[in-house]
C-alpha cells in the first residue's frame, strides 16, 4: 500500500543538530519511502479530505476509532467538501508535529477555516499519525463530536412614515375546509362562517360551501392571527372536513391601517423578509450535552422595510371619510418628498376598488386650478386680470351658468376663482389652443402613467379639445376630463412644491414615469399659490379658514343623479385631495378634510 502522496508540497522542519537548530527548507516529489513525517502527514490528510476514512485511519496508531471519529465529522457537520493542507513541521527524535490548515466547505455557502496539530511517531520504523480528536480540532475531546447547528434570522419588519411597526413577524393559521370529509358541508359551512365572520364578513355559509365543493381536497377559508385563531380554535377543532396549520408571516399590528394598502406592501416585500441564517459549531459530549462553540456566525436581520404612510394622517383621514354614508375618499401626499401619507376611503367607496387611487372622476371647479395655470402660463390672464363673471355664458352651442346663476361682474381673475365663477373660466378656456389644457395638466402631474411600487394609480386624463364646446366645458371640469384623487393629490402638491414631486410608498423603490411631464413655470406656481389662499379666507372653503394656512380649490361635478364634492389643496407640507361621491355641495368634502386636520396632533 502506497502511503505517500504524489502531489508536491513545501514544508518546514526544524531539526535539533548538535544542540543547534536548523532550518532546511525542502520539498518532496514522488517518492518510494520518503524520510520524515511530513509525508505521513500529508498522506492522512489528503485521504481525510477526499472522505476516505478507511484509508486515513490506516495511517494512525488506532485505525478503529480514528475511523469512526474522521467519519463522525462529514456527518454531523453535513460537510461538503474538505480542503487540507499541512503547514508547520517539528521533529524531536521519533516524535513530530506537523501543523494542518483545514477549510470546510459545509451547507448553503458556509464555510469555515481553523488550524492546529497532528501529533506524529514512528510505527515499525515508518511516520504514523498519533490519533487523538484533536487531528479533526484542537478543541475537541476525545468523547466528543461536533454539531452543526442553524440559528434563524428574524423577519425584517415593516414600519410608516412615523416610526411605528405595521407589519412585524407572526404566526397566521392556515383554515382549510375538504368538503369530502365533512360529511355534511352545508352544517360545516354554517359553522364555518359563524366562527369566522368576526374576523371577515366577508364570508358567508353559501360562499365557503361553494367554494369548498369546486375543489378537490382542501379549500383555504382564510388565515388567522394567533390571538384570533386563540378565539375559535375549540369551535373549527369540532368541525368535521376542517384543518389548521401554522405558518410564518407578517402579520399587521392593526387590522384597521390601511389593509388593503398594507396587503399590497406585504405581496411585494414578502420574499425579501427574511434575513440570513446564523450558524454555529459546537461540542456535543457522550450525554448529548453542548460544551463549547468552536465556531459561530450570528444571524443577519435583513434591514426593515419603510413605508410613507403616515399613522395619525392615515388614521385621522379615515376616520373622516368613515364619519360619511356617502362614497368618501381622501388622498394625502407630501409635497417635498411625494411620499404618499395618507390613502383613505369608507366602506361604502370600497366596494368599488381602491377608488381613491384608481377611480376616475369628473373634477368640476377643481379643474379651475388647471385652467387658471394655463391662463397664466399662455399670457392670456395673470391673477389680477380683469374677466367677465356674468351669471351665465353662451359659448358656441353651449351655455354655460355659475350656480344658481349668480354673477360678479367684471372681477380680478382671482376673485372670479376664489368664487369659482364657471363662466368666467370657461371664457378663459375657450380662447386656448386644443391641447393648452393638456399641457397644464400634465404640468401638474396629471396625466403621466406613475408605477409606484405596491400603489395602483391612475392620475386621470385630459384630451386635447378640438371642438369649442369641449374646451369650454373642459375649462371647468365638466366636459371629457376625468382625474382621480390621487390626481389632484399630485397637482395640489406641484402647487406646494413647485414642480410636481414623484410619488412613492415604500422607500427605496424606483417609481417609474411614463409619459409627457413638462415642468411647471414659477408664474403658474405663484399665481395659483394666491388664488388658492383666497379660496379660504374669503371664498367657498372658509369653513376650514380656522386650520391653519390651508390654500384650496374647491369643486361641484354634475353627474346623473347629484354632484360630486371636491375640495383639493395643501397645508404646509400636506397636499390633499378630498371626494364625496354624489356629495352635493362642495362644502362637505371641505368639512371632511377639515375633521381630518382637526384630529392631528399638534405640529402636524
Amino acid at each position: 500500500m502506497n502511503l505517500w502522496p504524489t502531489t508536491r508540497f513545501r514544508v518546514v522542519r526544524s531539526i535539533a543538530l548538535g544542540g543547534a537548530a536548523a532550518l532546511i527548507l525542502g520539498s518532496t516529489a514522488c517518492t518510494p519511502k520518503p524520510d520524515g513525517p511530513a509525508p505521513a502527514a500529508e498522506a492522512f490528510l489528503t485521504a481525510f479530505a477526499d472522505r476516505d476514512s478507511e484509508q486515513a485511519a490506516q495511517l494512525s496508531d488506532r485505525p478503529d476509532d480514528a475511523q469512526r471519529v474522521l467519519e463522525s465529522a462529514w456527518e454531523s457537520l453535513q460537510a461538503e467538501s474538505l480542503e487540507a493542507k499541512t503547514t508547520d513541521v517539528d521533529i524531536n527524535g521519533d516524535t513530530a508535529t506537523v501543523g494542518y490548515a483545514y477549510e470546510w466547505h459545509l451547507p448553503k455557502n458556509r464555510v469555515w477555516t481553523y488550524s492546529g496539530e497532528l501529533h506524529m511517531g514512528r510505527r515499525n520504523g515508518e511516520w504514523a499519525v498519533r490519533w487523538s480528536s484533536t487531528n479533526i480540532h484542537p478543541r475537541l475531546g476525545d468523547r466528543q463530536t461536533m454539531s452543526l447547528r442553524s440559528t434563524a434570522a428574524p423577519r425584517a419588519r415593516v414600519n410608516e412614515h412615523s416610526g411605528s411597526d405595521v407589519l412585524v413577524p407572526g404566526v397566521v393559521y392556515r383554515v382549510k375546509f375538504d368538503a369530502g370529509e365533512s360529511g355534511n358541508v352545508i352544517s360545516t359551512a354554517q359553522g364555518l362562517a359563524a366562527a369566522l365572520s368576526p374576523f371577515d364578513n366577508t364570508l358567508t355559509a353559501q360562499s365557503i360551501a361553494e367554494s369548498a365543493t369546486a375543489v378537490e381536497g382542501d379549500y383555504l377559508v382564510t388565515r388567522l392571527r394567533s390571538e384570533d385563531y386563540e378565539r375559535v380554535a375549540g369551535v373549527l377543532g369540532a368541525l368535521p372536513g376542517v384543518s389548521v396549520s401554522d405558518e410564518a408571516d407578517l402579520v399587521a399590528t392593526d387590522r384597521t391601517f390601511a389593509p388593503d394598502l398594507v396587503g399590497q406592501v406585504k405581496k411585494t416585500v414578502i420574499d425579501e423578509v427574511d434575513g440570513k441564517a446564523g450558524w454555529s459549531v459546537v461540542t456535543v459530549n457522550q450525554n448529548g450535552v453542548d460544551t463549547d462553540v468552536l465556531t459561530e456566525t450570528p444571524p443577519q436581520t435583513s434591514p426593515s422595510f419603510s413605508i410613507s404612510l403616515d399613522r395619525p394622517i392615515q388614521v385621522a383621514a379615515q376616520n373622516a371619510v368613515d364619519a360619511r354614508t356617502d362614497q368618501a375618499m381622501m388622498v394625502v401626499i407630501q409635497p417635498s418628498t411625494g411620499d404618499v401619507l395618507a390613502v383613505a376611503q369608507n366602506k361604502a367607496a370600497d366596494r368599488d376598488g381602491p377608488v381613491a387611487l384608481t377611480g376616475l372622476y369628473p373634477p368640476g371647479s377643481t379643474f379651475k386650478i388647471i385652467t387658471a395655470g394655463a391662463a397664466i402660463s399662455s399670457g392670456i390672464a395673470s391673477p389680477d386680470t380683469m374677466v367677465p363673471c356674468p351669471g351665465r355664458i353662451e359659448i358656441g352651442e353651449r351655455s354655460v351658468p355659475n350656480y344658481n346663476e349668480f354673477a360678479l361682474g367684471t372681477v380680478p381673475m382671482a376673485t372670479a376663482f376664489a368664487r369659482s365663477c364657471n363662466t368666467s373660466f370657461a371664457k378663459l378656456a375657450s380662447e386656448m389652443k386644443p391641447d393648452a389644457l393638456t399641457v397644464a395638466a400634465s404640468q401638474y402631474g396629471i396625466g403621466p402613467d406613475y408605477q409606484v411600487v405596491g400603489l395602483p394609480t391612475d392620475s386621470g386624463s385630459v384630451p386635447p379639445a378640438e371642438e369649442l364646446v369641449q374646451r369650454t366645458e373642459d375649462g371647468f371640469g365638466q366636459g371629457k376630463v376625468v382625474v382621480s384623487p390621487f390626481g389632484m393629490a399630485l397637482a395640489a402638491a406641484t402647487i406646494a412644491h413647485g414642480s410636481t414631486p414623484v410619488p412613492r410608498l415604500i422607500a427605496g423603490r424606483e417609481t417609474v414615469i411614463e409619459g409627457d411631464h413638462p415642468p411647471i413655470s414659477p408664474d403658474m406656481v405663484e399665481g395659483l399659490r394666491s388664488m388658492m389662499r383666497l379660496v379660504v379666507t374669503s371664498g367657498t372653503a372658509e369653513r376650514i379658514e380656522d386650520q391653519g394656512e390651508v390654500y384650496g380649490k374647491t369643486g361641484e361635478a354634475e353627474v346623473e343623479g347629484g354632484s360630486h364634492a371636491w375640495f383639493v389643496g395643501y397645508r404646509g407640507d400636506l397636499a390633499f385631495a378630498t371626494l364625496v361621491v354624489r356629495g352635493g355641495s362642495s362644502d362637505n368634502a371641505v368639512a371632511v378634510t377639515r375633521d381630518m386636520f382637526a384630529a392631528l396632533p399638534e405640529g402636524y
